[in-house]
């Protein structure tokens, strides 16, 4: 079976899903290091990855403001240090703020004081954490097509899909109302800003998205939509014991993978894996029986190759691989102070997470603009006389 990747087509698209189960499966990684040198190389991966497969639909441009929510995230996360203080005790003082007087009811909390060297870096190490995080998520965005995504889902929340596909097609459509009155107004040589152009702007604007609202409903009213076929009482209680009690345990299984890096981290992955695998099942086991309440049909729906097999097994490996390693490197020391170093194995744990960039469909280059002469006719004839 050739696995060189191909131009991506209609027919060959990767799915949504593996997308986002990539990305997850960095992000897991990302939160369990503080490692600033890790969490770079994590995110240099995503990036090297987006800059690879990222089409030229509107959505791919949300990487680059994930990117930036998470250096404003990390900026945020030092600025709360240097106001508000923190735990970390240190002895490198870098400044002394003036400090604000509280009252007894809040005590532990104080405003200004003591600034050190040890609880910046401590700030840091866990702003990063997070704005890694946030930029594995940005990555998903700018590669999954969301319409796609939506259409996808169980049949038991395509009630939720349909309301998230009307969204999407609503607010790009919102915008560009906006910009051609803005620019018609320009044009008409009248100004477009101040609160009379805006209230002048918004009427059309609302007034074509009312009736773009009623021609949808219209439509989908039209084909079906939220029509259900009649299920028995037991079924949709035996449903929604399942789907509840699934997403239950899966949020206990979450917590106590995230939170094993802690005290009592073996008993945390002790009970964390099998309460997410067992809540994953019973949610998907529910969403399975709430699918025979819904009469819809799908016309060409994505298919789970083998390329989106490799594209989410590779980010979910990256996470299985960097929560088996219990390196001491993931959670560099700030108390002493002391320089983080790369740790080699969980540095090429991360290194699988680059395997869309050559397995994924390449996506089709635009064409390439057509020249055309001013003067058609003096182009000919200089053609001739040549």
């Amino acid at each position: 079976m050739r696995l060189r990747a191909p131009e991506a087509r209609r027919s060959n698209a990767l799915h949504a899903g593996a997308w986002w189960l990539w990305a997850l499966g960095l992000a897991v990684a990302a939160s369990r290091t503080t490692n600033p040198l890790l969490l770079g190389l994590l995110v240099a991966v995503s990036g090297y990855v987006v800059a690879a497969r990222r089409t030229d639909a509107p959505w791919a441009r949300a990487y680059g403001a994930f990117v930036k929510l998470g250096l404003a995230v990390l900026l945020l996360r030092l600025v709360f240090s240097v106001l508000l203080g923190s735990p970390i005790p240190g002895s490198h003082v870098l400044v002394t703020l003036p400090e604000v007087p509280l009252p007894d009811w809040a005590r532990g909390i104080r405003l200004g004081g003591r600034v050190t060297a040890e609880q910046l870096v401590f700030a840091l190490y866990d702003g990063a954490r997070l704005a890694a995080l946030l930029i594995c998520v940005g990555a998903a965005n700018a590669l999954a097509n969301p319409a796609r995504l939506l259409k996808s889902l169980p049949g038991a929340l395509y009630e939720a899909g349909v309301a998230g596909v009307v969204a999407m097609t609503f607010a790009p459509t919102l915008v560009a109302d906006v910009l051609r009155l803005r620019t018609a107004r320009r044009l008409r040589g009248r100004s477009t800003g101040g609160v009379r152009a805006v209230l002048q702007v918004g009427l059309p604007v609302l007034e074509g998205a009312l009736e773009r609202s009623v021609a949808v409903a219209a439509s989908m009213d039209a084909r079906g939509f939220g029509r259900t076929a009649p299920v028995p009482a037991a079924v949709r209680r035996l449903t929604a014991v399942l789907t509840l009690g699934g997403l239950f345990a899966v949020v206990i299984g979450v917590y106590g993978l995230l939170t094993a890096g802690g005290t009592g981290g073996e008993a945390g992955i002790g009970y964390g894996l099998p309460c997410a695998a067992a809540g994953t099942a019973l949610a998907l086991a529910g969403l399975r029986l709430g699918g025979r309440r819904s009469v819809r049909t799908r016309y060409r729906p994505d298919r789970w190759g083998v390329r989106a097999w490799l594209v989410a097994g590779s980010g979910l490996l990256v996470a299985a691989l960097v929560l088996a390693l219990d390196s001491p490197a993931l959670h560099p020391g700030v108390v002493p102070l002391e320089a983080p170093g790369l740790p080699l194995w969980p540095a090429l744990a991360v290194l699988p997470g680059l395997l869309p960039a050559f397995v994924a469909p390449v996506p089709g280059q635009p064409a390439a603009p057509v020249r055309v002469p001013r003067n058609p006719v003096r182009a000919s004839e200089k053609e001739a006389v040549g």
